[in-house]
């Protein structure tokens, strides 16, 4: 059973890490390179989609992650689940006090109603998510080795 909620666990936070990569270093990047219609609309839709999944896959991963703990607190490699948890803790309360504040804004700009600053906010977003994705490929790389 361990072994299973070991398995599950990495998958769901590999997924997700992945997911946020992506986010980072493919999809904002093409965003931004659009016309700025186009690419800041994109934002938008991207905002309201992954706005109302990522919350859940957070949670998710981290009840996942403190379930193995807690299953594996006897277990070799238990002080790395432990380390990968606090970090995504770290993610969440990043995601709430940095992130969401500026993507609940984002999410509803139109080319009529976005702010004059609207780039400059995408770039702080951007520069405060690629902390957040350290931060979880950290975690992720704690999980992995765990299972060594």
């Amino acid at each position: 059973m361990l072994n299973a909620l070991e398995v599950v666990t990495t998958v769901v936070v590999g997924v997700m890490v992945g997911v946020e990569f992506s986010v980072a270093f493919v999809i904002n990047p093409i965003l931004s390179a659009l016309p700025e219609d186009s690419g800041q609309l994109g934002r938008s839709h991207g905002g309201r989609m992954l706005g109302a999944v990522m919350p859940v896959w957070y949670i998710s991963s981290l009840v996942l992650v403190a379930a193995w703990a807690a299953a594996a607190w006897s277990h070799a490699g238990t002080g790395l689940v432990v380390t990968a948890g606090a970090l995504l803790i770290l993610s969440v309360v990043m995601s709430i006090l940095l992130l969401v504040p500026i993507n609940n804004q984002g999410k509803n700009w139109t080319p009529d109603n976005r702010p004059a600053d609207w780039k400059e906010q995408m770039k702080r977003w951007d520069r405060l998510h690629y902390v957040r994705v350290a931060v979880i490929v950290a975690a992720f790389a704690l999980l992995v080795a765990a299972l060594a």
